[in-house]
């Protein structure tokens, strides 16, 4: 029983092992390349899948989705003799598992390889500025020549992206320190445009203001130069007004003094009087040090008494005394009823009649100028003294 037991298990053991290597199973997005007896023979597909055992084997597991090969930096010269390292990440997918086995014995290396020398011939042709600048169109290039390349290898580049370029440290460097003043530079002429701006600005506001200011002194100006004139005019009216009234004065006095002269009819020994008393206020001068009374005085008083009509000669003193008591000129006396009489307007009728005492000062009464003056006038001539008698 022991040899038959051992064979069936033996038995049981072989079927087994065929079992296992004629089922396998494929994930998905994944293909595997099948050989039987050493030589292709097929690709097997996602799922369940039979080989014949012993015969068949999977010479590869590919994976069918896109793939992220991150290079690592590769020192690249470019036109102006400057050497840089160029980081790489290269976006890929198998499109033909059999081409991806037998087309090439490793394609993560070839593709490797093949970008990095591309990378030389496209960077080598640009300066550092344009390989700064110019990324785009590098990445461009890039996946052009490896999606041709690597078509044959079963591949199909999605897209070329350049990670990073790294210049030398004093490049970068010198780099920075252009950058620097660049942005200082900037940073200057923002600064001198706002102070531009901003001194325009003010020259406008001063502008306005030195306009407004010199309209504001014309205005002045013109109303003191307006005020002055009315004060001139009003002034030069009461002047006016005073100096025809006083010659009015002096013409009555001048007149009222010569017609007494004349019916006093004065004689030698009057005008002699009046003679002597003039000399003392002749002599009352600051700069009179020293007066003398001519010898020929009495004769001074005869010619003086010649002309006051002591001879027969008829003197310019003879003139008839007026009639009556003898105290004036014929008629009922002087006529002073026009002395202050004046060209200007009552007074009562003058703008400044209107203004209201309590307007100057608080306190004062509310009545019109004009009824003050009327009521002092009235006042005035109740207290007057009587006029002396005749």
């Amino acid at each position: 029983m022991e040899p038959t037991l051992i064979a069936l298990l033996v038995v049981a053991v072989l079927v087994i092992i065929v079992v296992v290597k004629s089922l396998t199973i494929v994930p998905q997005a994944q293909a595997k390349v099948v050989e039987r007896l050493g030589r292709y023979s097929r690709t097997l597909s996602p799922g369940l899948n039979l080989l014949v055992p012993f015969v068949d084997r999977v010479r590869a597991t590919i994976d069918l989705r896109e793939q992220v090969i991150s290079f690592p930096p590769q020192p690249v010269i470019t036109a102006d003799n400057l050497q840089v390292g160029i980081d790489t990440v290269v976006y890929f997918q198998v499109t033909d598992p059999r081409l991806a086995v037998y087309g090439i014995a490793n394609y993560i290396t070839g593709m490797e390889q093949l970008t990095t020398t591309t990378l030389r011939n496209v960077v080598g042709g640009l300066n550092l500025e344009g390989a700064l600048t110019g990324r785009d169109g590098i990445n461009s290039q890039l996946r052009e020549v490896l999606d041709g390349t690597t078509g044959p290898w079963g591949l199909r580049v999605a897209r070329v992206e350049i990670k990073a370029i790294e210049p030398p440290v004093s490049i970068r460097d010198s780099m920075e320190k252009q950058l620097r003043a660049d942005r200082d530079k900037r940073a200057i002429i923002l600064t001198a445009e706002g102070q531009r701006q901003a001194a325009i600005t003010s020259a406008e506001g001063e502008k306005a203001a030195a306009i407004l200011s010199a309209e504001g002194r014309k205005q002045a100006a013109i109303l003191e130069a307006e005020a002055e004139r009315q004060s001139r005019i009003l002034r030069a009216e009461g002047e006016r007004a005073a100096l025809f009234l006083q010659a009015q004065g002096q013409a009555k006095s001048i007149e009222t003094v010569f017609q007494a002269i004349h019916d006093g009819q004065p004689d030698q020994a009057l005008l002699a009087y009046q003679y002597l008393q003039t000399l003392p206020q002749i002599a009352q001068g600051d700069a009179n040090k020293m007066w003398i009374v001519p010898s020929e005085f009495s004769k001074a008083l005869e010619g003086l008494a010649k002309m006051g009509g002591a001879d027969s000669e008829k003197s310019f003193l003879d003139v008839p005394a007026s009639s009556g008591n003898g105290s004036g000129r014929s008629g009922d006396g002087i006529d002073t009823s026009s002395w202050f009489e004046s060209q200007l307007p009552p007074a009562a009728a003058q703008p400044e009649a209107k203004i209201e005492l309590h307007t100057i000062q608080p306190g004062i009464s509310t009545a019109p100028l004009s009824e003050v003056a009327e009521q002092a006038r009235e006042d005035d001539v109740a207290n007057a003294l009587p006029p002396p008698p005749q």
